[in-house]
């Protein structure tokens, strides 16, 4: 079975965002997969252990992101794919990354492709599923349970606090939500396998793209922090007054009322 991870290298969660000069600043900051993709890397491994087949790891960036996928092969996948487009182009969206990816997938023989539900830094989950559509394969998002019977597959997906199981067939995408496994650890022996793993990286010429051929249909208009949270205010008093206080206090200084 031919099992592809779709990979992203997000900030660390535990990173103080900093903006400078209109942008997000990266000056020092720590990198790790996205945690949503851990769940994609750990259920592609499970798959192949039990199925068998092969796991390779993609994802487009920068150089930058080799550390990334080391790290996916230490965890236990088989081969990597870093496609770079730090010389092709200044800017993308997920239809830029979607284009890329979907170009290299639709030259592979795939069965399964495992994302992660959403990225943390964009959170707009549409990565996955754009993928699917140009590769014109099925795809259920947000599952919590995968089980593989030949070509039939029978997923559980999150519905907002439910389930709901869905019976679909090979070839097939799916994104990995929280609860779908346990990831693993890099093991010492896994880190010192994974230098000698291929990692294969490619640039848009090797995938046939043009620079116009992966523009982003959206930009950037600005980017700025939440603004600092007032401090809160305790009411006292009568529970009639309080009401009174808290009324006032909506229509004068809250203006929600």
């Amino acid at each position: 079975m031919n099992i592809f991870v779709l990979l992203k290298r997000t900030f660390d969660t535990e990173e103080k965002i900093t903006i400078q000069n209109g942008s997000i600043s990266e000056d020092g900051a720590e990198f790790i997969i996205n945690p949503y993709d851990e769940y994609a890397v750990e259920e592609a491994i499970q798959v192949r252990d039990e199925h068998g087949g092969e796991v390779t790891v993609v994802t487009v960036g920068d150089e930058e992101a080799e550390k990334q996928l080391r790290t996916a092969l230490a965890m236990g996948a088989d081969k990597a794919v870093l496609i770079n487009t730090e010389d092709d182009l200044d800017y993308g969206d997920q239809f830029t990354t979607a284009k890329i990816l979907s170009q290299y997938l639709k030259d592979q023989e795939v069965d399964l492709i495992i994302s992660g539900n959403v990225a943390i830094d964009g959170g707009s989950g549409q990565v996955g599923p754009r993928v699917a559509e140009l590769l014109d394969i099925p795809y259920v998002t947000t599952i919590t349970d995968l089980k593989i019977d030949g070509d039939t597959v029978t997923v559980v997906r999150d519905v907002e606090g439910d389930s709901e199981t869905i019976e679909t067939s090979l070839p097939l995408l799916v994104t990995a939500q929280q609860g779908l496994n346990e990831p693993r650890y890099p093991s010492l022996p896994g880190i010192m396998k994974a230098k000698k793993k291929p990692l294969e990286e490619l640039e848009l010429d090797d995938l046939d793209l043009e620079e116009d051929d992966v523009e982003a249909k959206t930009k950037t208009i600005e980017i700025f922090l939440p603004a600092e949270k007032q401090a809160g205010k305790v009411l006292e008093g009568e529970l009639d007054a309080q009401v009174k206080e808290l009324v006032s206090l909506l229509r004068s200084e809250a203006k929600v009322i």
